[in-house]
């Protein structure tokens, strides 16, 4: 079985982390990871990621993607799991799918961001027909989990809590140090950031051998964000892994749906 996992930026001015799982007998490999789309095509082709340089944005090219994780992999996804707001039907507000994983986790510190039609807008779109077009549909809840064949929109933040059994949201996100650690010092803030990074990387190891992501021991926040989007990759692709196993469900309705535990 293979899982390809994409953390999909809202914008096309941002990159997206990109990771493939490969599964046998419950086992899972992490046959490629990259935080942006180009690197992971290109990763494909035999360039090694260099993680000191800044990753290129740009929008999915899906059938490039699906090429690129068949390759590395050795054959094509059986799911593609998104962090992105996906529907069948265009997304103009808040849908079914964002109040009932909301309320699912509501006690446990997490809400969801009301999509728009400008926000994502067009580049969910894009993303949705594109795979369409490569024969993946979207899985909602009309959906039996552990369909191949289908892509799932999925919440990291979610599976965060799933994969370090806490009891109360993961503080990971880089955008929300100050409010995660208001009395700290910029410098502490990083470190108590990264300590949750390596939290999770020896949780998601746990699950899935061959990541490779070394979590820096510091540097400035926006040199930091692409292994935040590479981590989140991996964590959308372990979600599919986990679909796969029919350990998830769906929060929404027939036209979308959010897959976590």
């Amino acid at each position: 079985m293979i899982v390809l996992g994409i953390d999909a930026a809202w914008t096309a001015s941002q990159p997206s982390g990109v990771a493939v799982l490969r599964g046998q007998r419950g086992r899972w490999h992490c046959a490629g990871l990259a935080p942006s789309y180009a690197s992971f095509v290109a990763l494909a082709h035999g360039t090694p990621i260099d993680w000191r340089a800044r990753p290129a944005a740009s929008i999915a090219a899906c059938d490039e993607l699906i090429a690129a994780a068949s390759s590395l992999a050795g054959g094509r996804p059986d799911v593609i799991a998104i962090d992105m707001p996906l529907a069948t039907t265009p997304i103009r507000a808040r849908r079914a799918a964002d109040n009932a994983i909301a309320s699912a986790y509501a006690t446990r510190g997490l809400g969801a961001h009301s999509p728009s039609e400008a926000r994502p807008g067009p580049i969910a779109d894009a993303m949705r027909r594109g795979f369409a077009a490569c024969g993946y549909a979207l899985a909602t809840s009309a959906t039996a989990p552990g369909t191949r064949g289908v892509m799932l929109e999925v919440f990291p933040h979610a599976a965060a809590i799933a994969l370090t059994a806490a009891s109360y949201r993961v503080p990971y996100k880089l955008a929300r140090v100050t409010q995660y650690w208001p009395s700290h010092a910029p410098a502490a803030r990083r470190r108590a950031l990264l300590a949750q990074w390596q939290k999770l990387r020896r949780a998601l190891a746990a699950n899935v051998t061959g990541i490779a992501l070394r979590i820096p021991r510091g540097g400035t926040l926006a040199g930091l964000k692409r292994y935040e989007d590479a981590l989140d990759a991996v964590i959308c692709a372990w979600i599919g892994a986990e679909y796969l196993a029919r350990r998830t469900r769906a929060y929404g309705d027939a036209t979308a749906a959010v897959w976590a535990h």
